[in-house]
This record gives structure tokens, C-alpha cells and sequence, in this order.
């Protein structure tokens, strides 16, 4: 390529880059007084043509292009992306309710694929496949090093292929194998159920187009003309979703014109503040016809189930309903994730997920990092905590807190993961123990952080030492009424007998 060629086409390229900038309504001129690095886009265009001459095998445009474009993204937050045509139609897929594969809402960690949620009803949750599962292997292929993008394209396909899935699961001392077949995943949102003593039970598993009228048409079925008692909102293991999904599952449950939630960030469009709707007026449409949701829920007594899975939008509902007293939070601490990425198109079937903003909750709190804490933190299981999760904090790249350190240091002391075999429970079941304590909250009972027995018997399987600290009751201070604590089976083990008393733990001799 001659000087002057090579010349013309590093222009071309800088005009290719300041067109980017400037389709996106992003001028460097306009919002930081500043021109655009012509010497640095310069360079950019050297290192591309060197590359597109001299590299050992020839590289398309195209390829080299998106290269250069998800570089740019390499060092930002996690949450920021390139979306090429494949990511932008399934970020579309998902947020719609509909795609093809098995069912699972992964993340990473240690450079592989974890399970950060099964969606309900699907191959992946009818296979086994559970929350903190390390996928290691795709069709026998190694996933260490693998892109989360690559790791979903290898998973979804045609409904009625087949993929086999080697799974890493704290607990058990061998790898799992899962041999699945694919499905069209049509996800349900929202599911619920009367429990006993007039208590409504809905649970939100993501948040999309269709949530908030499908969740006022289950509260309305499940109640019909009675008026419930006490009302149960699950958003355990929910990824979060639409920032409008979230407000309207709000304006549920809240008085329109109270504050959800409220955004700051460097441009002036990302300073806004949501405030609760009338949700029949704002979300009736031909295709999601809304009716009024019933009065009792803004009034019946309410509890929000939440877990180190419940992210994004999930904690929006669950800052705003805490903040204003409407419900009580009951589960362990929120994921952290207190970021808004906004998707700016750069063609038809193209584009960018980037984060212009932070989240507030109504009292001016950042849920970045913190995530939400529970009024009564409660353990997922009543032998201890079950998903091994990474939070927001455990990210590379992540946004900062002020509270971060505090925040990590509480979180090591919250976390008593159970020792042992895993023995999974169905959310909203009956062996399903933070469900248990809700219930115990809105009937006036003890709410208890876990159960002293079982928490001693998995140590014991592990071989950890058996003697239990008075951590069995729940924040803020509520006792379990008396039982007498088991003996453990094993004769070879020291054991200690402890009686739960309104006192607290006394040894028995």
C-alpha cells in the first residue's frame, strides 16, 4: 500500500470513527469542550492498516471492525457492550419473552459460565441445572477463557437439538453431566398461588413488556372478590430486566406519585427521577390490555422475598417498597447491581449497551454494589446459605461505592453456605424455608435465620466443627419459640446439645 493510500485511508477510518460519534449523539465537541483526537484515531488507523497488509492471514474488515469496536468496551464496566447482530436480536428475543435454547441466565466467573438463575418450566430446570452451577464444559469443549457471548451462542439453537453441559457444583466431588434438549423458552414471568390463611404468593422471575399486566391479572385472579390477608412478592433469582417493568410492578403496590426510583449521570438525560403511575391509565395497549389492579395491594400487609440473584430491576421494586415502608424485605442481601445501561442503535440489526447512569432508591441511596439488605436476613435453605453467587462487588471493572469495603466485609460474615450435599428446594414449595419465614412474619410468628439442627448436621458432614453460634434467629431480634436441639447420629463426633430458649441457645450438660 503506497504513502499516499495508506494516508487516504487513515482519514477514511477517522471519518468512519467520527461518524460513529456523531450518529450516536455523542460529540466529544458538545459535551466535553473538547475536539476529537485526530493524532489518536490516527494512530488507530496505522495499527488497522498494518494489521489489514501485513498479518500472516488475511483478516475481513468486518472482523477487524467489531474487533476494534468491543476493544473499546474491554476496560469499561461489566454491564457495557458491543452488540453485534446476533447479541442485538437476542437481547431483543429476551426482553420480548421468546428464544430458543434451555432456559438458563448465565455470568461468569474464574472465566467460565455460571448459572445465575433456571428459568422456571424450562429444559434447563427440568434437567437439574441449579443457581451457582459452573458450566465447564459445552459438548466436551473446555469453557475457560470462553466469552459470555460465545457461551450463549453454543447453548441456544434449534428447539429439539440436543447439547450436553458438564456442570462444576459446590458440594458435590464430581463433575455432573446433563445431556439436554433444546426448546422454544417462552418465558412466564409472573406465577403465583393462594397459600393457606388468605396470603396471595406471586412470583416475578424477570422483568419484561408484558410483567406488569400480567402480574395485576394473577393478583386479581388469585384473590377473585375476597379480600387476601397479606400479599407475598418472590423476586428471588430474578436478573432484573425493563427499567419500565420495574416501575410498573411498583406503581402496583404504591400510591401514584411516590418515587420509585431516580438516575444521575454525566449528560443531562440521565438525571431523571420514576414515580409510582396509574397502572390501568399508562400501560393499556391493544397488545397488553391492563385493568386496574385491586385496591388491596396497595394496603394489605406485604412481604418481598430476595436473594444475592435478585439484580437490576429487581432491586429497584425492593429499595422502593422498603423505603417507603410499604413491605418488608425478607432473604439475604441483593446482588449489587445499581447501574443503568442505556442501548443506543448504530444500525438496523446493531448496536451498544453502555452505562450512562447509577440507581437511587427514594431515600437517596446507591444500590451499587451494596445491594439491597433485608429487614430479616434469612438463609435459603434452613442448613444455611445455597447459591454461591458472585456479586456486583466480585466483578472486574465494576463502579465503585463509598460503602464497598464495609459492604464486602458485612457480606463474609452474612454468608454461612452449607456444608455437604446440596439438597435444592422448589421456590414457593413447601420445603422452602425463606417462603416458611415470610408466612412466620405476616402471622406474627418468630422469624428464624436458619435452623441451628441443620446447620450443625451439615457442618457435621463436612467434618466442620459442630459447635453453633446464636446466629439461628433473624435481624431484628424476633426468638424462636422453645425446642429442644437433636443429638447428631455419629458416636465418634464430640457433641454439644444446645436448648433454643426465648433467651437465646443455653448448653445443656
Amino acid at each position: 500500500m503506497s504513502t499516499r493510500r495508506f494516508r487516504a485511508f487513515g482519514w477514511i477510518l477517522i471519518g468512519f470513527a467520527g461518524g460513529i460519534l456523531i450518529s450516536l449523539g455523542i460529540s466529544a465537541t458538545a459535551q466535553r469542550s473538547e475536539p476529537l483526537p485526530l493524532k489518536d484515531l490516527q494512530q488507530f488507523a496505522n495499527v488497522y492498516g498494518a494489521i489489514k497488509s501485513s498479518y500472516v492471514e488475511p483478516v475481513s474488515d468486518k472482523v477487524l471492525i467489531n474487533d476494534a469496536i468491543k476493544g473499546l468496551f474491554s476496560d469499561l464496566d461489566p454491564h457495557s457492550a458491543y452488540l453485534d447482530e446476533e447479541a442485538y436480536k437476542q437481547m431483543q428475543d429476551i426482553t420480548r419473552g421468546g428464544f430458543g435454547g434451555l432456559g438458563i441466565e448465565i455470568g461468569t466467573q474464574d472465566g467460565m459460565p455460571k448459572v445465575i438463575a433456571p428459568i422456571e418450566d424450562t429444559p434447563a430446570a427440568r434437567a437439574g441445572i441449579l443457581t451457582g452451577d459452573l458450566i465447564t464444559h459445552i459438548n466436551d469443549k473446555p469453557t475457560k477463557g470462553m466469552t459470555l457471548n460465545d457461551a450463549v451462542k453454543k447453548m441456544r439453537g434449534e428447539p429439539n437439538t440436543s447439547i450436553d453441559l458438564t456442570i462444576q457444583r459446590t458440594g458435590s466431588p464430581k463433575p455432573l453431566k446433563f445431556h439436554i434438549v433444546r426448546e422454544m423458552i417462552k418465558t412466564r414471568s409472573v406465577r403465583g398461588k393462594m397459600l393457606d390463611d388468605q396470603i396471595v404468593y406471586v412470583r416475578v422471575s424477570q422483568f419484561q413488556d408484558r410483567t406488569t399486566g400480567d402480574l395485576v391479572r394473577m393478583l386479581d385472579s388469585l384473590a377473585g372478590k375476597t379480600t387476601p390477608k397479606a400479599l407475598i412478592l418472590d423476586l428471588r433469582n430474578d436478573p432484573g430486566g425493563l427499567l419500565d417493568g420495574a416501575i410498573g410492578v411498583s406503581s402496583i403496590f404504591l400510591e401514584p406519585g411516590k418515587l420509585v426510583v431516580s438516575t444521575k449521570g454525566r449528560i443531562p438525560s440521565s438525571n431523571e427521577e420514576f414515580y409510582a403511575r396509574r397502572v390501568a391509565s399508562h400501560y393499556t395497549s391493544p397488545a397488553n390490555d391492563v385493568a386496574p389492579p385491586p385496591a388491596w395491594t396497595q394496603t394489605v400487609p406485604m412481604v418481598v422475598l430476595v436473594n444475592v440473584g435478585s439484580a437490576s430491576a429487581s432491586e429497584i421494586v425492593a429499595g422502593a417498597l422498603q423505603d417507603h415502608k410499604r413491605a418488608q424485605i425478607v432473604g439475604n442481601r441483593t446482588f449489587g447491581k445499581g447501574s443503568v445501561q442505556s442501548v443506543l442503535q448504530l444500525s438496523a440489526d446493531t448496536g451498544i449497551k453502555i452505562t450512562t447512569a447509577r440507581y437511587y432508591t427514594p431515600s437517596g441511596a446507591s444500590i451499587q454494589v451494596t445491594g439491597v439488605l433485608p429487614d430479616y436476613l434469612v438463609d435459603d435453605s434452613a442448613a444455611g446459605n445455597l447459591f454461591h453467587l458472585q456479586r456486583e462487588v466480585d466483578l472486574d471493572h465494576h463502579l465503585d461505592n463509598k460503602a464497598q469495603a464495609e459492604l464486602a466485609a458485612q457480606a463474609e460474615a452474612e454468608d454461612d453456605f452449607v456444608q455437604g450435599e446440596i439438597k435444592m428446594f422448589e421456590m414457593g414449595g413447601s420445603d422452602d424455608w425463606q417462603l416458611r419465614q415470610a408466612i412466620n412474619l405476616l402471622q406474627g410468628r418468630a422469624v428464624q435465620k436458619s435452623d441451628p439442627v441443620l446447620v450443625a448436621q451439615s457442618k457435621a458432614a463436612a467434618g466442620a466443627d459442630l459447635k453453633i453460634g446464636p446466629t439461628a434467629v433473624a435481624e431484628p431480634g424476633s426468638t424462636p419459640a422453645e425446642a429442644e436441639k437433636k443429638t447428631l447420629s455419629n458416636p465418634e463426633l464430640q457433641i454439644e446439645r444446645y436448648r433454643v430458649t426465648p433467651n437465646g441457645l443455653i448448653k445443656v450438660p
